[in-house]
């Protein structure tokens, strides 16, 4: 289940509020800024669905967001837990940064946990499988596939050549929870 748990940025022992309501997490992340929506297949996946067969089964909303924001390239990426280099790429995005660009991903399956720090605030948002978060350019956010990654995630770029991390050099990444391997908005830690 999907959930959204703030906290004041100086506390990380106690959040502010718990939200597990789809359409409470979207108005209180749209207050701030960030999109959050549900998407549905329009025809079935296969498990090992190729990248062209994930896209055509989203086809309407992808198109619907690129003709809305000009994002100019598309993409299907995949992670499980027995990769060799899931520790690398995890580490890759455990820190806080910024892009010149929006992050756009949407949850074909899977889980992972976007942490957003806006205003003085913490947005710790668990994304499973259905959700589409939209971080907007220059968001500070941090991201945790957990030490067990396991998702498949469409992600939309403005740029054609894809992300590129701007670090902020705070360590207020490491002062939050991190994600559990089992995610479900009951078990992450």
């Amino acid at each position: 289940m999907s959930r959204l748990r703030i906290y004041d940025d100086t506390r990380s022992d106690t959040p502010l509020a718990v939200l597990d309501d789809h359409a409470a997490i979207a108005e209180a992340l749209n207050a701030v800024g960030v999109r959050f929506e549900q998407w549905e297949a329009n025809q079935p996946i296969a498990p090992g669905a190729s990248q062209d067969e994930v896209i055509a089964a989203y086809r309407a909303d992808i198109d619907r967001l690129m003709a809305e924001n000009g994002y100019q390239s598309v993409d299907v990426i995949s992670l499980k837990p027995d990769h060799p280099d899931r520790a690398a790429f995890r580490q890759k995005f455990l820190n806080e940064h910024t892009h010149s660009e929006d992050e756009v991903r949407f949850f074909v399956a899977g889980a992972g946990q976007f942490t957003l720090h806006i205003d003085g605030k913490v947005y710790e948002v668990l994304c499973e499988k259905g959700d589409l978060i939209g971080v907007p350019d220059g968001t500070p956010h941090w991201f945790d596939m957990s030490e067990s990654p396991y998702f498949v995630a469409i992600r939309l770029f403005t740029n054609t050549e894809g992300w590129v991390a701007n670090f902020t050099g705070t360590d207020i990444a490491e002062q939050f929870p991190r994600m559990n391997p089992h995610a479900s908005a009951a078990t992450v830690s």
